[in-house]
C-alpha cells in the first residue's frame, strides 16, 4: 500500500513540479547547454578548427578567427587583477605602437582604475569581462545576466570612461543562450584562436618553451589571448612583437577586426 501511495505521488506531483518550473529540468539543455570554447592548434601556422560542435557560433555577432587571406593578428589580454606586469606591458605596446584589447572583470576596474585610464588614453580597448566573473551560463534570467554587464559598464562610466561593447566569457564557457542575450545587450561577443598555458603565477613556462608555442601556432586572422598577469609573456613579449612582425604579420585593433 505504502508503494503504491508513493507511486501516485511522483505520478501527481512529479508533472505538476514540471510545468511550474520547467527551468529546473531543462535548464542545462537546449540554448542553455554550456559550451567551454576551444580550438584544435595546429603547428604549420595554418588557422585550426574552433569548437565544430557549437555550430551556431556564426549566427552571432562573434569574433574569433579572422581571415586566412591577410597575416594580421589580434592582440588581446584577459586579467581578473594587476600584479606588477601591465605598467611594463602597456610601456612594450606603446613602444611598439601596437593596440591590443584588455578583458578585465569588476574586480580589476575597482582596485585598478589609474591602469585602466592609461589603456584608454593610449587607445587600447577596455573591454567587459563581466562584473564578478562568474559562470555566465547559469543565468536563466536575463535580468541576472544583464546585472553582470551593466554592473561592469557602470563601473567604466564612474571613471568618465564610455564602456566598450566588447565582451568576453570568463573562462570560455558560455552558451546559445548567453550568445542570444549578448546581442540583446548590442555585444560583440570575442573568443579567441590562439591560447597557452600562461595563467598559474607558480608555474610559467620558459621563454623559450612558450616563444615555441607562439611562433608554431600562429596564423593569419589569429585571435591570441595571453594573461598579462603571466611573468612570462611581459618578459618576451618585445621580442614576440618584433619577431612576429619580421615574418610578415601585422598588429591590428580589433576595432578593424575582418572575417
Amino acid at each position: 500500500m505504502e508503494k503504491l501511495y508513493k507511486r501516485f505521488l511522483a505520478f501527481i506531483i512529479v508533472p505538476v513540479i514540471i510545468a511550474a518550473f520547467p527551468f529546473l529540468v531543462f535548464a542545462n539543455t537546449g540554448a542553455a547547454a554550456p559550451y567551454d570554447w576551444y580550438f584544435k592548434p595546429t603547428k604549420d601556422n595554418s588557422q585550426p578548427e574552433c569548437i565544430p560542435e557549437a555550430e551556431f557560433i556564426d549566427e552571432f555577432n562573434t569574433v574569433y578567427l579572422g581571415s586566412a587571406d591577410t597575416p594580421t593578428l589580434y592582440l588581446t589580454f584577459d586579467a581578473g587583477f594587476d600584479n606588477g606586469y601591465h605598467e611594463k606591458i602597456l610601456d612594450t605596446l606603446k613602444e611598439k605602437n601596437v593596440k591590443a584589447a584588455f578583458f578585465v572583470d569588476g574586480n580589476f576596474v575597482k582596485k585598478n582604475p589609474e591602469l585602466i585610464k592609461r589603456m584608454d588614453a593610449e587607445g587600447h580597448l577596455v573591454c567587459n569581462h563581466s562584473l564578478n566573473h562568474p559562470d555566465m551560463t547559469k543565468y536563466t534570467s536575463f535580468a541576472d545576466y544583464e546585472k553582470q554587464i551593466k554592473g561592469w559598464e557602470e563601473l567604466i562610466t564612474q571613471l568618465g570612461l564610455t564602456p566598450s561593447k566588447y565582451f568576453r566569457f570568463p573562462s570560455g564557457r558560455f552558451s546559445k543562450q548567453a550568445l542570444e542575450y549578448n546581442e540583446q545587450l548590442r555585444l560583440t561577443t570575442v573568443f579567441w584562436s590562439f591560447a597557452y598555458y600562461d595563467w598559474e603565477a607558480n608555474n610559467q613556462p620558459s621563454h623559450e618553451a612558450a616563444k615555441e608555442k607562439i611562433y608554431s601556432r600562429v596564423h593569419n586572422g589569429a585571435v591570441l589571448l595571453l594573461h598579462s598577469t603571466s611573468k612570462t609573456n611581459c618578459e618576451i613579449l618585445p621580442q614576440v612583437i618584433d619577431d612576429l612582425r619580421s615574418k610578415g604579420y601585422e598588429f591590428e585593433s580589433l576595432v578593424n577586426f575582418k572575417k
